[in-house]
């Protein structure tokens, strides 16, 4: 079985598209990494068509907010493609029927792996319009790989970890009393 985990970059924000239309924003970079490759693939906006034969051919696409953003990003590139064929687990979405509310990639591997991640999208776009496309493609493979280890950790123990923001902002106000981690149930399997 071929599972490609996947996330993407995209080349401007959604305050410069007049709204939440993911499908503004572009394709600045997109990684995968593969179970039967054992390794990262990382496509630029004239790889749109590569990476997308990439996800189709997967057994399952893993990501974090993958329908409702990433296929909205490449869609302008296959306006022909249905995306929702394409057997995937957006873990974001499984979180949100869970807790009826969204967590960041962020919160759920601070608090399940103890690591977080290296940058933000923000970040990525002026790195981009900079040239540094090193660094892009550095921190999508970051994100991959932190996605990939927190459906990994689902998988193998029914559960992920969170910490809300409630407590979060308690902590803050009261730095002595240790963050409490909540625990969200998945049923997360090939």
């Amino acid at each position: 079985m071929n599972l490609v985990y996947f996330d993407l970059e995209s080349q401007k924000l959604f305050e410069e598209v007049g709204g939440r239309d993911a499908s503004k924003l572009l394709l600045a970079c997109g990684v995968t990494w593969s179970t039967a490759r054992d390794d990262f693939a990382v496509y630029w906006e004239k790889d749109a068509q590569a990476l997308i034969a990439e996800l189709k051919s997967a057994d399952r696409v893993i990501g974090f907010n993958t329908i409702k953003f990433d296929y909205e990003v490449l869609k302008p590139y296959a306006p022909n493609e249905n995306f929702r064929t394409i057997r995937s687990t957006d873990m974001l979405q499984d979180i949100y029927r869970t807790l009826n509310f969204r967590l960041s990639l962020d919160s759920v591997a601070r608090a399940t792996l103890g690591t977080t991640k290296s940058a933000d999208g923000v970040m990525s776009v002026e790195w981009f319009r900079k040239g540094e496309l090193d660094k892009v493609a550095e921190y999508c493979k970051a994100d991959v790989d932190i996605t990939r280890r927190v459906y990994e950790f689902g998988r193998a123990n029914g559960f992920v970890h969170y910490y809300s923001k409630f407590d979060t902002q308690w902590n803050r106000n009261n730095p002595h009393v240790p963050a409490r981690k909540s625990r969200i149930p998945v049923n997360w399997s090939d």
